[in-house]
């Protein structure tokens, strides 16, 4: 499997483990996902203190911390959210040094590690202290606490603020072939995790499931009918929607953050990304060209929005359902 190295000389294979959904409750099942995982070459987990309420890194790590004897692995966790665990409840945003600090200090005793391979601020806004967060992270590096650190946002603003004023190694946000907007972020500057790459299931074989259920009011001016229209046309290039997800992101070059809840469901996964190697590059380009080119409209200087998408998207979907009608 193919790894990416961050600027801090942290390896993360392409194909990443998103540890949100679990099963933490089954440790025969959750302890064969994690062994299947490093079997399969994947050497990068993500996680974050807030995922259960701390609960998520106590059990990941403690599973990994089993493993760790037979295989190298690197662990990503985020910060910033303070919560209480004993409640399970969040109770604020607090991007501050003095939290981090305490909240970096609570990962690692739940993660059973001396050292963070990777710590992500959890969101952020430019209304934060940035110039504290970024020292209070570049303080943690020092002392060797973590070894590198990055953001995982949507936010134009955010991110070039971080760009431009901090050493950032990583950046996550959601990104797969139809909710391409992150797509400007990508950056020789850090490594890119992408987030979503299945769309919440819109590209699976179970697309009509998750268009009723988690699409039925449409989605980035799309309505139902329109990302129907979409996935139907992906569909007609005769590969599973799984295997033209993940090659898309092969071809942006990107980290493949994927969450998976059972051993069958990350063999199915699995499967599609050895698939993905096998399509054709043009088949990718093809699709996107019929896919509208989107952007976040917000959180950015509005001289900057681009207004592409509301001038080509009636040419889009023209070409969509003419392709879809021919025989």
């Amino acid at each position: 499997m193919k790894h990416f190295v961050t600027k801090d000389k942290q390896s993360i294979s392409q194909f990443a483990l998103g540890t949100m959904n679990l099963p933490l409750d089954d440790r025969e099942e959750l302890s064969e996902i994690i062994r299947l995982a490093f079997e399969s070459g994947i050497n990068y987990f993500d996680t974050a203190d807030l995922y259960q309420y701390g609960k998520n890194e106590a059990v990941i790590g403690s599973i990994l911390f089993d493993y760790g004897q037979f295989f190298d692995y690197n662990i990503g966790t985020k910060v910033g959210n303070e919560f209480d665990a004993a409640l399970r409840e969040k109770i604020k945003w607090n991007p501050s040094a003095e939290y981090i600090k305490h909240a970096v200090s609570q990962s690692k005793l739940r993660l059973s590690r001396d050292v963070i391979d990777l710590l992500m601020l959890h969101g952020g806004t430019v209304h934060d202290n940035m110039d504290e967060t970024i020292r209070e992270f570049e303080s943690l590096k020092r002392k060797g606490d973590i070894k590198s650190y990055g953001i995982s946002t949507t936010r134009k603003n955010v991110i070039d603020y971080y760009t431009e004023n901090s050493d950032i190694s990583v950046l996550m946000a959601p990104l797969n072939i139809i909710d391409n907007r992150s797509e400007e972020y990508l950056s020789d500057d850090y490594v890119f995790l992408a987030r979503g790459p299945l769309m919440q299931g819109l590209l699976t074989e179970n697309y009509d499931v998750a268009l009723k259920t988690k699409f039925k009011h449409g989605y980035m001016g799309y309505s139902q009918d329109e990302l129907r229209e979409i996935i139907l046309m992906i569909k007609e290039y005769g590969y599973p929607l799984e295997a033209i997800a993940y090659k898309y992101l092969m071809n942006k070059n990107v980290v493949i953050v994927q969450g998976v809840s059972t051993v069958s469901q990350l063999k199915k996964n699995l499967r599609h990304y050895e698939t993905a190697k096998t399509i054709r590059d043009e088949v990718i380009e093809d699709i996107c060209s019929k896919v509208e080119k989107k952007h976040y409209k917000e959180h950015r200087d509005p001289k900057t929005v681009t207004h592409q998408e509301d001038n080509d998207k009636k040419n889009v979907l023209k070409k969509l359902r003419k392709k879809i009608s021919q025989p």
